[in-house]
């Protein structure tokens, strides 16, 4: 079994199988439980019946447990894109760091478990040589159907610990706003940033719903300081300046 050193225990899930056509983990997607606690979620992440599990799951606390060795397919992203790749599953190593979530009581993610999440990054790219811009949320990969790790994920720590893809969101200032309904160039442009970087997102022209919640999961990992699917000139300017424009 393929695993980490820093993992305090190790836990098999049965909620596995192999990488489909031998792939190799080229990403790393993060979650949050969206449970009461880590207890709850390492025993559902255990249970024949709920068809989930991860390769690791971090406390708050910073403990480690491992529940699935990396050369196995976890199955945690669920349906799900990224540079038009759909079986993230088999592309990647998932990560779930407890945090009630959204609905029972969100908070931010301590210090210990986000030192913890850093190391374990570290370790897990350095043996598997996964690039920075292929460590995301599972709100980037899905962004129609989840919002974790969510808006309070601190993604600026993990990058000045040599972690993932990050430049510094540009402020929130008065411009014109891209929103929902929106037709025209302007739209178009977005929407193929927003490909070009990684997101499903077809290029129409209008600002329908699936655009509306790419922008919300890219505000969620890139510009947290305000989640509201529209662009604005600071998510716009963010996302340029990631392209290197």
């Amino acid at each position: 079994m393929i695993g980490s050193t820093l993992a305090a225990a190790f836990v098999p899930s049965p909620n596995t199988e192999p990488r489909r056509d031998g792939i190799i983990p080229d990403m790393i997607v993060l979650h949050y439980t969206g449970m009461e606690s880590a207890e709850a979620a390492q025993a559902w992440l255990c249970d024949p019946a709920s068809g989930v599990s991860c390769h690791y799951l971090v406390g708050e606390d910073g403990r480690i447990t491992q529940m699935v060795g990396e050369e196995m397919r976890a199955w945690h992203a669920g349906v799900s894109s990224w540079e038009g790749e759909s079986d993230i599953n088999s592309r990647s190593i998932g990560i779930e760091i407890h945090n009630p979530g959204h609905t029972l009581g969100y908070r931010d993610f301590p210090a210990a478990q986000m030192e913890s999440v850093a190391a374990l990054c570290r370790d897990i790219v350095a043996r598997q040589a996964i690039a920075p811009h292929r460590i995301l949320a599972h709100s980037d990969v899905a962004p129609s159907r989840k919002i974790d790790p969510g808006e309070k994920f601190d993604w600026r720590f993990l990058h000045r610990h040599g972690i993932g893809h990050w430049v510094e969101p540009e402020a929130i200032i008065a411009g014109k706003v891209l929103r929902p309904n929106d037709r025209g160039e302007e739209v178009g442009a977005l929407q193929r940033r927003l490909a070009r970087y990684g997101y499903r997102l077809a290029v129409t022209g209008t600002y329908d719903a699936a655009t509306a919640s790419v922008v919300a999961a890219f505000q969620r990992h890139f510009r947290p300081a305000l989640v509201d699917g529209m662009a604005d000139p600071s998510t716009s300017l963010t996302l340029k300046h990631l392209l290197g424009e």
